[in-house]
């Protein structure tokens, strides 16, 4: 961190240490350092969504006003639908940024897990929802009235789906949020629902009334490719996975510090779109309690600089070699 105490430097190794300090970090704080506040990204990026896929909604809507096509209100309902999963992640959003309670004391950053749950089952509802109307079809075939208007109206509905999609995953990405990148899924997987709607028109143009259903198969076992990858990632988020060489990293990061001696017991776990990293570092444990904790702030301070995403460390100082270090409490050890 940037508060070290300057009025107690400790002679000519611990002017040595700051020198050490300042020439290699140099404070230059550039794109690697994490946005000072994500929530406020998540928020901007489902209001923008949810604009952007109303304004979809609500074109394919004039299309349904003018044709009074059935088929062009199933796919305006369903995009319209599906735009509103952008709430309860915005909403998650908000209540990561609230400050912590005594009841809720590492804050309420794990809503957006949540969120992310209700995205994950509205993609498998999407894809129920587009396999039971696909073999509806396929058994009881029509054709299409307005076929142009359909074709219109279904591009209309990919275009914004799609450009939806890259915006929150590109955002989720940047913020390391598995839930907004399950809805940009989400929103990509409605694209290619409204991609069946174009081939249905166009088969309908072709006499070819089966091409409806058999695209629509083809979307729904598309979407449970995307169901499986999003539900993965962000079950996993939920039971606390991370990627093994986030903890490679973090205790190479660690081991790196001046006086560090070796580093064990790293914890890692996602709150929300924030890392939160327990670890224990031995260290000579003639030093002072003082440097001790410098030790230990120049430890989260490297991490929150290695890692483009929000990091909260706490790491406990051993004295290293001490096999009586933890007498007290071994017998408790599970």
């Amino acid at each position: 961190m940037s508060d070290h105490d300057h009025d107690s430097q400790q002679g000519v190794a611990g002017l040595v240490d700051r020198l050490r300090h300042t020439v290699s970090h140099s404070h230059s704080h550039h794109d690697d350092v994490p946005l000072a506040d994500t929530g406020a990204a998540g928020v901007r990026a489902s209001k923008v969504s949810l604009v952007g896929l109303g304004i979809t909604a609500a074109l394919q809507a004039v299309l349904v006003v003018v044709t009074g096509s059935v088929a062009l209100l199933s796919d305006t309902l369903h995009n319209l639908t599906d735009a509103l999963t952008a709430i309860p992640l915005w909403i998650a959003f908000a209540l990561g940024r609230r400050a912590r309670t005594k009841r809720f004391t590492f804050g309420l950053g794990r809503a957006e897990d949540l969120a992310g749950l209700v995205i994950v089952l509205a993609i498998a509802a999407s894809a129920v929802g587009v396999a039971w109307e696909s073999i509806g079809r396929l058994l009881n075939p029509r054709s299409l009235e307005y076929v142009p208007w359909v074709i219109a109206a279904g591009l209309i509905g990919a275009a914004g789906n799609e450009l939806v999609a890259g915006y929150r995953i590109r955002v989720g990405r940047r913020i390391s949020s598995e839930a907004l990148i399950a809805d940009g899924q989400h929103a990509r997987a409605d694209a290619l629902t409204s991609l069946a709607v174009v081939a249905a028109g166009v088969g309908s143009a072709l006499g070819a009334d089966w091409v409806d259903p058999v695209a629509g198969l083809v979307v729904a076992v598309m979407i449970l490719v995307l169901l499986r990858h999003a539900g993965t990632r962000v079950f996993g988020r939920f039971l606390d996975a991370v990627d093994p060489s986030l903890v490679d990293r973090t205790e190479a990061v660690a081991t790196a510090v001046p006086g560090v001696e070796s580093i064990a017991d790293i914890g890692m776990r996602w709150h929300g779109h924030r890392m939160l990293i327990t670890m224990v570092a031995a260290v000579d444990p003639g030093l002072t309690v003082r440097k001790g904790h410098e030790i230990a702030q120049e430890i989260t301070h490297d991490l929150i600089h290695a890692f483009p995403f929000s990091i909260e460390a706490l790491v406990h100082i051993d004295p290293s070699g001490d096999s009586d270090a933890h007498h007290i409490t071994e017998h408790h050890a599970g």
